[in-house]
């Protein structure tokens, strides 16, 4: 009984940023548990761009591929000090990593209201609760993220849409390897994580699976953190 909550037979989920890294790894899983994967990446549609998201949509709902799941993953950041944050940078991270994915919530919610059914999540960051130094900008659409998915939740609970934030710590992925890699920097990061290790991209698939599954049915307006317990006070 709790294995088949599990399975997405069925479902159309879209991932975005979903050719490799923390993406990658749920579109497998949700594969795995039987959804049609969408996969996404800036070639497929650049969510820079307002007018390539609503084109990309469009084209979605004239082949019947609107999403049943929505995994709002694809995220930029700069390292810069705030006091030297370029305003044109500043501009792309807000709508890439805020905007792009209200647009997104926007286009799905049609569906999953008619439907009574839909998933719409969103990876954070642990930056949301203990922002980098030189990440500012990148913690704050993080953070406006958040509020988002609560601010949505209680208005669509009832439509038997459920909303959540999923939010990754420190990953070993394409962005993080170089400074991981590090033989000075890499332990000092690790250290600081009660696990004492950083996780790989697998390590949010069963998270997401549960939230974008009826196993998950109940979970709404959560943030969700995978960080090894790096968030946690002390």
């Amino acid at each position: 009984m709790i294995k088949e909550k599990f399975n997405l037979t069925g479902k159309v989920a879209l991932v975005t940023g979903s050719t490799r890294g923390i993406g990658k790894a749920i579109g497998d899983a949700f594969e795995e548990y039987g959804a049609k994967v969408i996969r996404h990446n800036t070639k497929v549609c650049d969510l820079a761009d307002h007018a390539a998201i609503d084109a990309f949509f469009d084209a979605l709902e004239e082949r019947g591929e609107m999403p049943d799941i929505l995994v709002a993953n694809a995220s930029i950041q700069a390292k810069i000090p705030w006091t030297e944050f370029p305003m044109d940078e500043a501009q792309k991270e807000i709508q890439v990593n805020f905007l792009a994915t209200l647009r997104m919530f926007q286009r799905c919610y049609p569906k999953m209201k008619a439907q009574k059914w839909g998933r719409l999540i969103v990876v954070g960051s642990v930056n949301e609760r203990r922002p980098h130094p030189d990440m500012c900008v990148y913690a704050a659409t993080k953070s406006a993220q958040e509020n988002l998915v609560r601010g949505i939740a209680r208005q669509v609970a009832a439509e038997g849409i459920t909303i959540n934030n999923l939010c990754p710590g420190v990953f070993y992925t394409d962005r993080n390897k170089e400074c991981l890699g590090d033989p000075v920097y890499g332990p000092k990061v690790t250290a600081a994580i009660p696990m004492h290790d950083y996780a790989m991209p697998e390590d949010a698939a069963g998270a997401a699976l549960l939230l974008a599954s009826d196993a998950g049915r109940y979970i709404t307006g959560s943030t969700l953190m995978v960080d090894g317990g790096l968030s946690l006070p002390g």
